[in-house]
């Protein structure tokens, strides 16, 4: 297939593919090898972290949440309301705890952590509202089976000042059931001392299982406002059966979400937007670490990639092949991006290996600013196509 090569800044080397060959039909590219291009990122190990957590300095200076829409800059992002949120006055609720009788102070100074960490065990099974502006230390806090957690209108959970590269503010691992609704996650990136690394990460899913967030709002983390892997503990147990629904991932430093593996993983109209600071910067990668890793089942439905240093979705599965044959499912639908810089889509990472990896990674109806871009590619490997694109 003709190709030349792109001239533009990117983490990946990728040949270009001409837009006069899409028409408004399907490009399928299932023998387009990758020539003399390398590997699509030279950061795709940057995409693979490890579940170490610390614990950073605290500051006491509060920050007080202002009404923004999702079109905003991360330092002008604040809670807003969600739907189905209820106010801290509605504690004749039944089933429903609030955070305060739990210690939880909420008042944008006092560090929180240990007292939210006390409300998720003891609300096990029952629904815990979030009524205040809390602020958390970087140990970050860990979800239970069978957690429900309700963010009243106003609330959030933002780090205090720290020093450290990885994090998670909300850890789902090796858990099933957990239901999240409207949380609102600020990593405070400007208070963190730390000079490299990529791995805080505001809701962290692994090896679990029936997750259901709704509406999360993501900004400022040092990493990825969501994160989703295999378990850490259990080999070979990816997360399964996660339903995420408007995200709203902004200002931070590698990506809106990364998906290293996972079974029947969805997103409903998310927004990842002003993504930048440490490669690939993209609103979606699609990385895995290992052979491990399983892609069944990810649909990613009217995605919006807006402001992205990187591409605005990236897949690469150059880390995938190995002893056990792998079927990739992807399916990206309605995705609107406005990247003029580093492409909209990127596909690449397969180079010859002997192993089998098959399967099909489709992307419909998109609107970019851009072409999009796919570096090496085994003829064998799965089938790559955009259908009905519209580009510029």
């Amino acid at each position: 297939m003709a190709s030349t090569r792109s001239a533009i800044p990117s983490t990946m080397r990728r040949k270009f593919l001409s837009t006069l060959v899409f028409g408004t039909g399907s490009l399928v590219l299932s023998a387009c090898g990758g020539g003399g291009a390398s590997s699509p990122t030279a950061a795709s190990s940057s995409s693979k972290t490890s579940p170490g957590t610390a614990s950073g300095s605290q500051d006491t200076s509060g920050t007080s949440p202002s009404t923004a829409t999702g079109s905003q800059s991360a330092s002008e992002t604040s809670p807003g309301t969600a739907t189905g949120t209820q106010s801290a006055s509605d504690a004749s609720l039944s089933g429903v705890l609030h955070d305060v009788s739990f210690g939880v102070k909420g008042d944008g100074i006092t560090n929180d952590r240990v007292a939210l960490q006390a409300a998720i065990d003891g609300s096990v099974g029952q629904i815990l509202l979030i009524t205040g502006q809390s602020r958390i230390d970087s140990t970050g806090l860990t979800l239970r089976s069978n957690s429900h957690i309700r963010f009243a209108q106003g609330a959030s959970i933002k780090l205090l000042a720290h020093n450290t590269d990885s994090y998670q503010m909300m850890r789902i691992w090796d858990a099933s059931n957990v239901n999240i609704e409207s949380p609102y996650l600020d990593g405070s990136k400007s208070l963190n001392a730390a000079a490299s690394g990529e791995w805080g990460m505001g809701i962290s899913i692994a090896g679990s299982s029936n997750v259901t967030i709704t509406s999360p709002t993501t900004i400022n983390c040092w990493g990825d406002g969501i994160y989703i892997t295999n378990s850490y503990f259990e080999g070979g147990v990816a997360s399964k059966a996660v339903t995420i629904s408007n995200h709203l991932a902004d200002g931070c430093r590698r990506q809106g979400v990364t998906i290293i593996s996972g079974d029947t993983i969805t997103f409903n109209h998310p927004v990842w937007q002003n993504i930048g600071g440490t490669a690939p910067q993209a609103g979606l990668d699609i990385e895995p670490n290992d052979n491990t890793a399983v892609f069944r089942a990810i649909r990613i439905v009217s995605p919006k990639t807006l402001g992205c240093a990187g591409p605005g979705i990236q897949i690469d599965l150059g880390s995938l092949p190995g002893p056990v044959a792998k079927t990739v499912d992807i399916q990206i639908t309605n995705h609107i991006d406005n990247s003029q810089t580093d492409g909209p889509f990127s596909v690449g990472g397969l180079e010859p290996s002997g192993y089998i990896v098959t399967g099909a990674i489709t992307s419909m109806n998109p609107v970019w600013k851009e072409n999009w871009y796919m570096g090496d590619w085994i003829p064998s490997g799965p089938t790559v196509s955009v259908v009905n694109p519209t580009i510029g």
